[in-house]
């Protein structure tokens, strides 16, 4: 039942009916009475007021002026509201909620959800009475998601898939309604402008309103992911800390879908206290990299899946240690880290594409047309607007780095003095010629007949045993070295097998048990890849309630996995081959052996 209306707005609602007959005008939008009660009339023509001075005048000079509002019964439920010729029509089921408002709080949801009906209506007449002004602009299709293709016959990729953390995913169908979903928050969210800054401030030039200064939980959320150990926590990235951005290019290996390399981007991010400078460079514990990968969660990388794009293509911000590690010491392969000439106001721009890209974006890898390559270009071209027009577009690594190169964004000048380039954090050489180097101490120490490392490696932990107490001090810290990047290379196998042999459809009924333990703790692990899983309300960049609940439940979830990890790697390990457990089991007894003779020959040096 409604509230009583006050008996001066009844007797206004009855002379403006008496006056203006069956189609009262306010502004640019008529109000068709048919069928309407006094009061129905004096209600809409309310809601009219309410809600056009809320639009800026551009948007309002722009509409048509033949616009009719209809409340209609006839819609389907779902529907919240439609455009019919130049007539808006409405559910009269919102007219009952917006006629209780005076009985309802004023933020009520019911309010909200008829003023948006109403907004959302007017957004489409604006921009088709403009030609599509704002559902054609190819800078807005960027920035909402309908992203360029790489390849120049291929245009505008035919999805969005920014599909976590929307407001509403009828934004989605088409440009036109992320117009109208967006517009509709862009006027009645004041926190639009800290969930999606690049799309306010878009929408603000272009209908000549000033962008504002919403006070915005301060930083950009990213989930930093360390693996090494085993940690994921909330970063607040400070774009004002963040000295350069470096072009990151992890060089190609023999393996199939690495032979081209993996583009990433390297945050240079200042030491707290240091003023940003050129010093920034050897703050190397604070810096972050930008790294879109291909996620999988439980099978092994195939190249028939990658051409298909049946893996998530997902954004990582990850510690650049844990980055060096990975390429460095356990694949082998040099990072060269080429800057790229951006201004302050450039990576400001890039490192907001970024957060919305690690919020909302759950892309699909394709090994040709979507890679690593092509997705960091497409963060450069959307997240900088002044590259938005370079045609330097690559579907490879290197490719990519060239086209960089040639139009002076990319520095490559830094590599031209190798032993600079180390010295300054342009090149991390692989750890190959290390290994070289250390086992030739071994080799001279012990006179082994293993003419290089990889000749080394190769042996059995049970053959590479026999030689370790007669090592020396100095070989036996070369050997403990080499042990362990033995142990890594081991462990990465032994995953890979573990996925081929038991998570296929003709997995031994004996192991079901620990197998869907462990697809339970790959699942658990999923935040990791897709963070917008820890706070599932809300849209855009979270804010300061959401970013506590994520740190929260980000805690919550690493003791979990650190509680299951252990249970699990024993489990599993029963279920290896033999010849197999056999060989880590040796090198575990190896790396014990040299840690001891370590200490002995340590305490007898010091006796």
């Amino acid at each position: 039942m409604h509230a009583r209306r006050p008996r001066g707005r009844r007797i206004a609602a009855l002379l403006l009916w008496a006056w203006l007959g069956p189609a009262a005008t306010a502004a640019a939008l008529d109000i068709d009475a048919t069928n309407l009660a006094p009061d129905d009339v004096a209600a809409t023509q309310a809601l009219v007021d309410d809600v056009l001075p809320r639009l800026p005048e551009a948007w309002r000079d722009g509409l048509p002026s033949n616009l009719v509002l209809q409340w209609r019964d006839d819609l389907p439920p779902h529907v919240a509201g439609r455009r019919s010729g130049h007539r808006i029509l409405l559910p009269r089921r919102l007219l009952q909620g917006w006629e209780a408002r005076d009985a309802v709080p004023p933020d009520d949801a019911s309010l909200r959800e008829v003023r948006a009906a109403l907004v959302h209506e007017l957004a489409h007449s604006y921009d088709r009475a403009q030609g599509n002004v704002l559902s054609g602009d190819p800078r807005l299709r960027d920035l909402a998601g309908w992203q360029r293709s790489v390849l120049p016959l291929a245009g505008r990729r035919s999805r969005n898939d920014f599909v976590a953390r929307m407001p509403d995913p009828y934004e989605l169908e088409r440009p036109s309604e992320f117009v109208a979903v967006n517009l509709e928050h862009f006027v009645l969210d004041p926190t639009y402008s800290c969930r999606r800054p690049a799309l306010h401030r878009h929408l603000a030039t272009h209908f000549n309103l000033s962008a504002g200064a919403e006070a915005c939980a301060p930083g950009l959320p990213f989930l930093d992911v360390d693996a090494e150990a085993g940690d994921a926590s909330l970063l607040a990235l400070d774009p004002s800390r963040v000295y350069a951005v470096d072009y990151l290019l992890a060089e190609g290996n023999t393996q199939a879908m690495s032979r081209w390399g993996h583009s990433m981007l390297r945050l240079v991010i200042c030491a707290p206290g240091r003023a940003p400078g050129p010093d920034c460079r050897f703050d190397l514990a604070h810096h972050r990299v930008l790294s879109f990968r291909a996620f999988v969660g439980d099978v092994q990388i195939s190249g028939w899946r990658g051409l298909t794009g049946s893996y998530p293509s997902r954004l990582f911000l990850l510690p650049l240690d844990q980055v060096i590690e990975e390429y460095t010491r356990v694949e082998l392969r040099g990072l060269q880290s080429i800057p790229l000439r951006l201004q302050s106001q450039d990576i400001a721009s890039l490192l907001e594409r970024a957060g919305q890209l690690h919020w909302s974006y759950d892309g699909r890898y394709y090994f040709i047309s979507n890679n690593c390559a092509v997705e960091t270009w497409k963060l450069l071209h959307e997240g900088v607007p002044r590259l938005s027009g370079e045609s330097f577009a690559s579907i490879t690594p290197t490719g990519l780095l060239k086209k960089l190169a040639r139009r002076g964004i990319a520095d490559t000048g830094v590599l031209d003095d190798t032993e600079e380039a180390r010295r300054l954090g342009y090149y991390f050489e692989p750890m190959s010629a290390r290994y070289e180097s250390l086992f030739a101490v071994a080799r001279e120490s012990l006179a082994l007949p293993q003419q290089d490392v990889q000749a080394w490696l190769t042996l059995s932990p049970t053959e590479r045993a026999a030689w370790l107490p007669h090592a020396d001090l100095r070989a036996s810290a070369a050997l403990l070295v080499l042990e362990t990047a033995a142990q890594r290379r081991q462990q990465l196998l032994l995953r890979d097998e573990l996925k081929r042999r038991y998570f296929g459809r003709d997995a031994p009924a004996d192991i079901a048990h620990a197998l869907q333990a462990l697809r339970t703790w790959l699942g658990d692990t999923g935040f990791v890849s897709r963070p917008s899983e820890l706070v599932p309300e809300g849209y855009g960049l979270p804010q300061a309630e959401e970013r506590e609940r994520i740190a929260d439940e980000a805690r919550v979830r690493v003791a979990r996995l650190r509680e299951q990890d252990g249970v699990l790697r024993e489990e599993l390990e029963r279920w290896l081959p033999a010849d197999q457990r056999e060989v880590l089991q040796g090198i575990e007894a190896n790396l014990e052996t040299i840690v001891a003779r370590l200490r002995a020959l340590d305490a007898a040096g010091a006796s």
